[in-house]
């Protein structure tokens, strides 16, 4: 019965080439095929990372519609699904992974090779066919699911049951900002009480950080950027300290505030090289640095080898969490008040906003996290 409301055509927000501005336009309303549901959007997070895309900072096929942050209701379900129902609520992890491939297997689906292969580089899902069309059957890529749109196509092991408590504009962002800010501080980081952090860069997923380090023990979160009220936002958000690194030395005022010793993980958000260096060099004798941040096309930053060495630092890199075994747990801690992404969203708008908020995001005036918000 829901399937049959579905209706033909859609809005969605859609790049037609790399440096172009968004345009919102009518599609195909997608199907699914077998393990997918169909997905009817009610909040899609407006993330720095469709902005590598837009910029044409990263590979990726155009025209596409882009969006990876969902939470909306399952309005009808593929063949073989039946984890999900029709008419439930709920999330979607941005890694979607297929389920199958060895890394799924093996549990660790943040690395999973379809996913990589298939949708990050072609735009396409598991079966190597896109779900999305113009109204002339011109073909569109998908970054994940194409979510910056009314309905989307998601493959099933990437959907999640929301609880009715949570408001769409909060859980919009779970699925990329808190899952990624998750797998950071509880995966790559593995973050004990009592740690010193520092999050380089207190944008959105920084500012999630900011809370799970706080909710993971850590002692003291020095928050670092550039703008004054993001560092104040970091500050509400349980940073014990702040640098402003536009107005002093980041790397010597993290020192100091450490008695010389440095952090036991710093986290960097942003994904430039300049940040990555300054990371690194915050970083205590035996401590990490937890690369977050993707960086433009092949940056690459210079990395003092015989310090690394000899101070025993590690360096790991952290795209996401783990889907299948992470988002419960996420969801969990989301009820139970420990994540609080309400908190980051600093700003609603609807669809027919959604290419302006790209435009001030990439100008960094978005102090948190903008939502896209399709249902009330």
């Amino acid at each position: 019965m829901v399937g049959r409301a579905v209706p033909d055509a859609m809005w969605a927000a859609v790049l037609e080439g790399p440096g172009q501005r968004l345009q919102i336009e009518r599609i195909r309303v997608p199907r699914p095929g077998p393990g997918e549901v169909l997905v009817k959007v009610a909040a899609c997070g407006i993330c720095h990372t469709d902005l590598h895309v837009i910029r044409g900072e990263v590979a990726f096929p155009t025209p596409a519609v882009i969006g990876h942050e969902v939470a909306g209701r399952v309005v009808e379900v593929g063949p073989g699904v039946d984890r999900v129902r029709e008419g439930e609520r709920v999330v979607a992890s941005f890694i979607m992974p297929c389920g199958s491939c060895p890394a799924c297997r093996r549990g660790r689906d943040d690395l999973c090779e379809r996913f990589f292969r298939l949708n990050r580089l072609q735009g396409v899902l598991y079966d190597g066919a896109t779900r999305l069309f113009r109204e002339d059957g011109r073909p569109l890529a998908m970054y994940s699911m194409g979510g910056m749109a009314e309905y989307c196509v998601i493959p099933a092991h990437g959907v999640f049951a929301l609880p009715e408590s949570i408001p769409w504009r909060d859980a919009a962002i779970v699925g990329c900002a808190v899952f990624t800010g998750y797998g950071a501080v509880r995966r790559a980081a593995d973050l004990r009480p009592g740690c010193q952090v520092a999050v380089v860069a207190a944008g959105g997923v920084g500012s999630v950080i900011v809370q799970l380090s706080r909710a993971f023990g850590a002692a003291a979160v020095i928050a670092v950027d550039v703008r004054e009220d993001k560092l104040q936002a970091a500050r509400r958000l349980g940073a014990t300290a702040t640098v402003n690194a536009r107005q002093e030395d980041p790397v010597a005022a993290v020192r100091q505030m450490t008695h010389g010793a440095g952090v036991d993980v710093a986290f960097e958000v942003l994904g430039r090289a300049e940040t990555f260096a300054q990371a690194l060099s915050m970083v205590a004798d035996g401590g990490r640095l937890v690369a977050v941040g993707i960086a433009p096309g092949d940056t690459a930053a210079s990395v003092p080898i015989t310090h690394v060495v000899r101070r025993g630092i590690s360096i790991v890199g952290s795209y996401g969490a783990r889907a299948g075994v992470d988002m419960p747990t996420i969801l969990t801690l989301l009820a139970a008040g420990f994540i609080q992404p309400g908190a980051v969203v600093s700003e609603v708008v609807g669809l027919d906003a959604v290419p302006d908020a790209y435009e001030r995001l990439a100008a960094g005036d978005i102090t948190g996290r903008a939502v896209a918000v399709f249902e009330s």
